[in-house]
Protein backbone atom coordinates (compact mmCIF):
# COMPACT_ATOMS: atom_id res chain seq x y z
CA UNK A 1 0.00 0.00 0.00
CA UNK A 2 1.11 3.29 -0.94
CA UNK A 3 2.13 5.66 2.00
CA UNK A 4 1.26 9.13 1.23
CA UNK A 5 2.16 12.85 2.96
CA UNK A 6 -1.40 12.87 4.03
CA UNK A 7 -1.04 9.85 6.16
CA UNK A 8 2.04 10.38 7.73
CA UNK A 9 0.38 14.03 8.38
CA UNK A 10 -2.26 12.59 10.57
CA UNK A 11 0.14 10.11 11.92
CA UNK A 12 2.43 12.88 13.17
CA UNK A 13 -0.27 14.74 14.65
CA UNK A 14 -1.83 11.89 16.87
CA UNK A 15 1.16 10.87 18.36
CA UNK A 16 4.27 13.57 18.39
CA UNK A 17 6.47 11.42 16.55
CA UNK A 18 8.93 12.67 14.06
CA UNK A 19 7.71 12.14 10.67
CA UNK A 20 10.43 9.41 9.29
CA UNK A 21 9.05 7.12 12.30
CA UNK A 22 5.96 7.30 11.31
CA UNK A 23 6.94 7.15 7.48
CA UNK A 24 8.21 3.63 9.07
CA UNK A 25 5.47 2.39 11.24
CA UNK A 26 3.13 2.87 8.64
CA UNK A 27 5.53 1.40 6.10
CA UNK A 28 5.83 -1.80 8.63
CA UNK A 29 2.02 -2.02 9.41
CA UNK A 30 0.91 -1.45 5.77
CA UNK A 31 -0.56 1.83 5.81
CA UNK A 32 -2.85 1.03 8.35
CA UNK A 33 -2.84 4.15 10.90
CA UNK A 34 -4.23 2.61 14.08
CA UNK A 35 -2.05 -0.52 14.00
CA UNK A 36 0.69 2.01 13.04
CA UNK A 37 -0.21 4.18 16.09
CA UNK A 38 -0.15 1.26 18.64
CA UNK A 39 3.37 0.16 16.73
CA UNK A 40 5.07 3.14 17.58
CA UNK A 41 3.58 2.90 21.46
CA UNK A 42 5.25 -0.06 21.79
CA UNK A 43 8.37 0.63 20.77
CA UNK A 44 8.08 3.65 23.48
CA UNK A 45 7.94 6.49 20.50
CA UNK A 46 4.27 7.34 20.93
CA UNK A 47 2.15 8.79 24.56
CA UNK A 48 -1.72 7.63 24.61
CA UNK A 49 -3.46 8.82 21.39
CA UNK A 50 -6.31 11.85 22.68
CA UNK A 51 -6.77 12.10 19.14
CA UNK A 52 -7.00 15.97 19.54
CA UNK A 53 -7.52 17.65 16.55
CA UNK A 54 -5.86 20.87 15.37
CA UNK A 55 -7.32 24.17 16.38
CA UNK A 56 -8.75 25.24 12.57
CA UNK A 57 -11.79 27.51 12.75
CA UNK A 58 -11.37 30.95 14.69
CA UNK A 59 -14.11 32.07 16.80
CA UNK A 60 -15.18 32.31 20.60
CA UNK A 61 -17.09 30.56 22.90
CA UNK A 62 -19.33 32.22 24.77
CA UNK A 63 -21.24 31.32 28.44
CA UNK A 64 -24.38 32.34 30.11
CA UNK A 65 -24.95 30.71 33.61
CA UNK A 66 -28.23 31.14 36.46
CA UNK A 67 -27.70 29.27 39.13
CA UNK A 68 -28.32 25.65 37.86
CA UNK A 69 -28.52 26.18 34.69
CA UNK A 70 -26.01 27.35 31.97
CA UNK A 71 -24.59 27.15 28.45
CA UNK A 72 -22.20 27.43 26.13
CA UNK A 73 -22.27 28.27 22.45
CA UNK A 74 -19.40 28.00 19.96
CA UNK A 75 -19.38 30.95 17.41
CA UNK A 76 -17.20 30.72 14.53
CA UNK A 77 -15.18 33.42 12.09
CA UNK A 78 -12.91 32.60 9.15
CA UNK A 79 -10.38 34.80 11.32
CA UNK A 80 -8.80 35.59 14.48
CA UNK A 81 -9.29 39.52 13.59
CA UNK A 82 -12.65 39.04 13.24
CA UNK A 83 -12.90 36.97 16.37
CA UNK A 84 -11.78 39.95 18.24
CA UNK A 85 -14.13 42.34 16.88
CA UNK A 86 -16.10 44.32 18.97
CA UNK A 87 -19.69 43.63 16.95
CA UNK A 88 -18.65 40.31 16.95
CA UNK A 89 -17.42 39.39 21.05
CA UNK A 90 -20.88 41.56 21.12
CA UNK A 91 -22.88 39.21 18.88
CA UNK A 92 -21.08 35.98 20.82
CA UNK A 93 -22.36 37.25 24.28
CA UNK A 94 -25.99 37.91 23.10
CA UNK A 95 -26.26 34.85 21.52
CA UNK A 96 -25.21 33.15 24.54
CA UNK A 97 -27.93 35.17 27.36
CA UNK A 98 -30.26 34.39 24.58
CA UNK A 99 -29.93 30.88 24.25
CA UNK A 100 -30.28 30.93 28.53
CA UNK A 101 -33.48 32.60 28.47
CA UNK A 102 -34.84 30.56 25.62
CA UNK A 103 -34.14 27.05 26.75
CA UNK A 104 -33.05 26.55 23.37
CA UNK A 105 -30.92 23.33 23.19
CA UNK A 106 -29.41 22.98 19.75
CA UNK A 107 -28.36 25.64 17.10
CA UNK A 108 -31.48 25.50 14.40
CA UNK A 109 -33.79 26.35 17.99
CA UNK A 110 -31.79 28.96 18.46
CA UNK A 111 -30.89 30.58 15.10
CA UNK A 112 -35.34 30.55 15.22
CA UNK A 113 -35.11 32.78 18.74
CA UNK A 114 -36.29 36.04 18.03
CA UNK A 115 -34.54 39.40 19.43
CA UNK A 116 -35.28 43.22 20.00
CA UNK A 117 -37.66 41.89 16.18
CA UNK A 118 -35.19 39.63 14.45
CA UNK A 119 -34.26 36.57 14.72
CA UNK A 120 -30.45 35.06 15.73
CA UNK A 121 -30.46 33.86 12.44
CA UNK A 122 -30.78 37.42 11.23
CA UNK A 123 -28.86 39.00 13.28
CA UNK A 124 -25.78 36.57 12.32
CA UNK A 125 -27.00 37.02 8.53
CA UNK A 126 -26.64 41.05 9.48
CA UNK A 127 -23.27 40.88 10.79
CA UNK A 128 -21.84 38.57 8.21
CA UNK A 129 -22.62 41.96 5.84
CA UNK A 130 -20.93 44.27 8.64
CA UNK A 131 -17.68 42.33 8.86
CA UNK A 132 -17.23 40.13 5.76
CA UNK A 133 -16.70 37.16 6.68
CA UNK A 134 -18.77 33.76 7.16
CA UNK A 135 -19.74 33.54 10.51
CA UNK A 136 -21.69 30.38 11.90
CA UNK A 137 -22.86 29.20 14.94
CA UNK A 138 -21.53 25.66 15.29
CA UNK A 139 -22.70 24.35 18.76
CA UNK A 140 -24.42 24.27 21.94
CA UNK A 141 -23.89 22.99 25.08
CA UNK A 142 -26.50 23.08 28.18
CA UNK A 143 -26.13 22.40 31.85
CA UNK A 144 -28.91 21.74 34.01
CA UNK A 145 -28.26 21.28 37.61
CA UNK A 146 -29.48 20.40 40.51
CA UNK A 147 -26.73 20.66 42.35
CA UNK A 148 -23.92 23.47 41.92
CA UNK A 149 -22.73 24.07 37.96
CA UNK A 150 -19.26 25.65 37.31
CA UNK A 151 -18.51 27.21 34.35
CA UNK A 152 -15.49 28.58 32.80
CA UNK A 153 -14.12 30.04 29.85
CA UNK A 154 -10.74 30.42 29.25
CA UNK A 155 -9.27 33.49 26.67
CA UNK A 156 -12.77 32.88 24.67
CA UNK A 157 -11.56 30.17 23.40
CA UNK A 158 -11.87 27.36 25.74
CA UNK A 159 -15.03 27.09 27.45
CA UNK A 160 -16.23 24.32 30.39
CA UNK A 161 -19.17 23.27 32.43
CA UNK A 162 -19.19 21.21 35.59
CA UNK A 163 -22.29 19.56 36.91
CA UNK A 164 -20.99 18.70 40.57
CA UNK A 165 -23.45 17.43 43.19
CA UNK A 166 -22.47 19.16 46.75
CA UNK A 167 -19.29 20.99 47.51
CA UNK A 168 -19.75 24.77 46.41
CA UNK A 169 -19.47 27.06 43.57
CA UNK A 170 -16.14 28.14 43.85
CA UNK A 171 -14.80 24.23 43.89
CA UNK A 172 -16.82 23.79 41.05
CA UNK A 173 -15.68 26.61 39.02
CA UNK A 174 -11.84 25.51 39.75
CA UNK A 175 -12.72 21.86 38.32
CA UNK A 176 -13.58 23.88 35.65
CA UNK A 177 -10.49 25.32 35.48
CA UNK A 178 -8.76 22.06 35.79
CA UNK A 179 -10.67 20.78 33.27
CA UNK A 180 -9.54 23.57 31.20
CA UNK A 181 -6.02 22.91 31.75
CA UNK A 182 -5.95 19.28 31.25
CA UNK A 183 -8.51 18.47 29.56
CA UNK A 184 -8.92 15.04 31.03
CA UNK A 185 -11.07 12.37 28.75
CA UNK A 186 -12.93 10.68 31.36
CA UNK A 187 -14.43 11.79 34.72
CA UNK A 188 -13.55 8.59 36.82
CA UNK A 189 -11.70 5.46 36.30
CA UNK A 190 -15.00 3.17 36.44
CA UNK A 191 -16.01 5.38 32.94
CA UNK A 192 -12.87 4.04 30.81
CA UNK A 193 -13.72 1.87 28.47
CA UNK A 194 -12.51 -1.97 28.88
CA UNK A 195 -11.39 -2.10 25.42
CA UNK A 196 -8.91 0.95 26.62
CA UNK A 197 -8.11 -0.94 29.28
CA UNK A 198 -7.45 -4.05 27.70
CA UNK A 199 -5.29 -2.10 24.98
CA UNK A 200 -3.32 -0.54 27.40
CA UNK A 201 -2.12 -3.82 29.16
CA UNK A 202 -1.15 -4.96 25.84
CA UNK A 203 0.51 -2.03 25.36
CA UNK A 204 2.57 -1.95 28.85
CA UNK A 205 3.19 -6.02 28.41
CA UNK A 206 4.90 -5.45 24.65
CA UNK A 207 7.08 -2.42 26.23
CA UNK A 208 8.55 -5.33 28.59
CA UNK A 209 12.01 -6.64 28.62
CA UNK A 210 12.32 -10.34 28.00
CA UNK A 211 13.64 -10.54 31.83
CA UNK A 212 10.44 -9.18 33.26
CA UNK A 213 7.91 -10.75 31.05
CA UNK A 214 9.79 -14.32 32.47
CA UNK A 215 8.77 -13.42 35.93
CA UNK A 216 5.60 -15.07 37.62
CA UNK A 217 2.59 -14.43 36.33
CA UNK A 218 0.98 -12.88 39.66
CA UNK A 219 4.26 -10.27 39.78
CA UNK A 220 3.67 -9.30 36.09
CA UNK A 221 0.20 -8.59 36.85
CA UNK A 222 1.30 -5.88 39.60
CA UNK A 223 3.51 -4.61 37.37
CA UNK A 224 1.41 -4.33 34.60
CA UNK A 225 -1.20 -3.44 36.35
CA UNK A 226 0.67 -0.46 38.50
CA UNK A 227 1.31 0.95 34.93
CA UNK A 228 -1.88 0.68 33.75
CA UNK A 229 -3.60 2.47 37.28
CA UNK A 230 -1.11 5.56 36.45
CA UNK A 231 -2.73 5.75 32.84
CA UNK A 232 -6.16 5.64 34.51
CA UNK A 233 -5.12 8.41 36.63
CA UNK A 234 -3.46 10.66 33.40
CA UNK A 235 -7.07 9.86 31.86
CA UNK A 236 -9.26 10.64 34.57
CA UNK A 237 -10.15 13.53 36.07
CA UNK A 238 -10.29 12.10 39.72
CA UNK A 239 -6.65 10.76 38.98
CA UNK A 240 -5.26 13.78 38.18
CA UNK A 241 -3.48 16.32 40.51
CA UNK A 242 -5.67 19.32 41.01
CA UNK A 243 -4.35 22.40 38.96
CA UNK A 244 -5.71 24.40 42.08
CA UNK A 245 -3.55 22.73 44.68
CA UNK A 246 -1.23 19.93 43.17
CA UNK A 247 -0.17 18.64 46.21
CA UNK A 248 -3.63 16.67 45.97
CA UNK A 249 -5.54 14.85 43.62
CA UNK A 250 -9.46 16.04 42.36
CA UNK A 251 -10.76 13.27 44.21
CA UNK A 252 -9.25 14.50 47.23
CA UNK A 253 -10.42 17.77 46.73
CA UNK A 254 -13.67 16.78 45.59
CA UNK A 255 -13.50 13.85 48.89
CA UNK A 256 -12.95 16.63 51.08
CA UNK A 257 -16.00 19.20 50.18
CA UNK A 258 -18.21 15.99 50.19
CA UNK A 259 -18.67 16.52 46.37
CA UNK A 260 -19.00 14.11 43.41
CA UNK A 261 -18.93 15.56 39.79
CA UNK A 262 -21.85 13.90 37.83
CA UNK A 263 -20.54 15.00 34.14
CA UNK A 264 -18.40 17.65 32.40
CA UNK A 265 -18.67 19.32 29.03
CA UNK A 266 -15.32 21.09 27.65
CA UNK A 267 -15.12 22.69 23.73
CA UNK A 268 -12.39 24.14 22.39
CA UNK A 269 -12.77 26.96 19.34
CA UNK A 270 -12.28 25.13 16.05
CA UNK A 271 -11.70 21.15 17.58
CA UNK A 272 -12.36 18.72 14.44
CA UNK A 273 -12.23 21.28 11.82
CA UNK A 274 -8.55 20.88 9.90
CA UNK A 275 -7.40 23.89 8.72
CA UNK A 276 -4.44 22.94 5.71
CA UNK A 277 -1.03 24.92 6.94
CA UNK A 278 0.68 24.92 3.59
CA UNK A 279 4.39 24.75 5.51
CA UNK A 280 3.47 21.78 7.14
CA UNK A 281 1.93 20.13 3.97
CA UNK A 282 5.16 20.73 2.30
CA UNK A 283 7.41 19.48 4.81
CA UNK A 284 5.85 16.35 5.57
CA UNK A 285 5.71 15.72 1.28
CA UNK A 286 9.46 16.71 1.11
CA UNK A 287 10.34 14.21 4.11
CA UNK A 288 8.32 11.89 1.92
CA UNK A 289 10.54 11.78 -0.68
CA UNK A 290 13.85 10.90 1.37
Amino acid sequence: MEITASMVKELRERSGVGMMECKKALTENGGDIETAMEWLRKQGLAKADKKASRVAAEGRIAMAADGGKAVMVEINSETDFVAKDENFVKFCDLVAKTALASGAADIDALKAVAVDGSTVEELRSALVLKLGENIQLRRIIVANSDGVVGAYVHGGRIGVLVDMKGGNVELARGVAMHVAAMNPPYNKASDVPAEFVAKEKEIELAKMTDKDKAKPAEILEKIIGGKVAKILNDNTLYGQPYVVDTNMTVEAALKAAKADVASFHRIAVGEGIEKVVEDYAAEVAKAMQV
